[in-house]
């Protein structure tokens, strides 16, 4: 099994979270964005990264990896069994990539700076409205580790690195901050340019 990964793109931080958290056995081939090897140009019609290479399976979509990951090693599982909290945990991700994935990819966009400043207001102001999720359960939505928290801690730990400070109100989003950072999963998902992120 093979993984194409960015260093410092959060789709990608994502699944190496998961892989972490599985603690797969994985050869993780770190890629530039826009320099890609030719094999991984020949599994990949589409060019993106993340790109999983399972055998004769080639999925190229982060949440396609992500759910494949957790279903196809189970134990721990990072999904309810329950189908209606499966579904919600579902929207949960969706949302997270509608709401911050998106913004996240202005906000690296170096071609519009513009664009960016407005991004990282907007994204900040997303997450402190969302603070009462946060206090909620330990967990996001939940009080195990999911795939939700696998895909929110990666936007979480570039706000530093996006100059993005939260203020006093959003209290609970700090405490899950720390939570997740801690993880040993977490540490191990990181790469070079991630950890950099943080110092």
């Amino acid at each position: 099994m093979t993984l194409f990964s960015a260093p410092d793109e959060p789709a990608s931080h994502r699944t190496r979270i998961v892989l972490a958290e599985k603690d797969v056995e994985i050869e993780v081939v770190s890629v530039t964005p826009g320099r890609f090897p030719d094999d991984l140009l020949d599994l990949n019609p589409d060019h993106t990264l993340p790109t999983l290479v399972d055998r004769d399976l080639v999925l190229y979509d982060s949440r396609i990896i992500i759910e494949y990951l957790d279903e196809r090693f189970p134990h721990p599982a990072l999904m309810p069994i329950d189908p209606v909290a499966r579904a919600q945990f579902r929207l949960a991700l969706y949302r997270v990539e509608r709401d911050w994935y998106s913004l996240a990819q202005q906000i690296d966009d170096r071609t519009h700076p513009g664009q960016g400043q407005q991004a990282r207001r907007i994204l900040r102001d997303s997450l402190v409205a969302s603070n009462d999720v946060f206090r909620a359960k330990v967990y996001f939505l939940s009080d195990e580790f999911s795939l939700v928290d696998a895909s929110v801690a990666p936007i979480l730990w570039r706000l530093n690195a996006w100059q993005i400070d939260l203020p006093s109100q959003a209290r609970d989003i700090v405490r899950y901050c720390n939570l997740i950072f801690s993880r040993a999963s977490f540490r191990e998902s990181l790469s070079r340019v991630e950890r950099a992120m943080r110092i």
